[in-house]
């Protein structure tokens, strides 16, 4: 699917740049930030479940424990 992406000026030079350092192309670039940003999402969203269901379980012991 094609999308436009505008940018800034200083965007476009960071991309530039990232995209040189890397020997990738910018499309490459984006798409891999793109996939880091979503996985960082999704392990957020995993986290956040195992928390839900740990703390009502641990959360008094952890209290008792206090901070590290």
């Amino acid at each position: 699917m094609a999308m436009t992406l505008r940018l800034s000026e200083d965007e476009n030079r960071q991309l530039d740049e990232l995209a040189a350092a890397e020997g990738r192309s910018k499309q490459d670039i984006v798409r891999l930030a793109l996939a880091d940003r979503w996985s960082r999402l999704h392990k957020e969203r995993q986290l956040s479940e195992v928390l839900a269901r740990v703390m009502p379980r641990y959360g008094a012991l952890l209290d008792r424990l206090g901070p590290t």
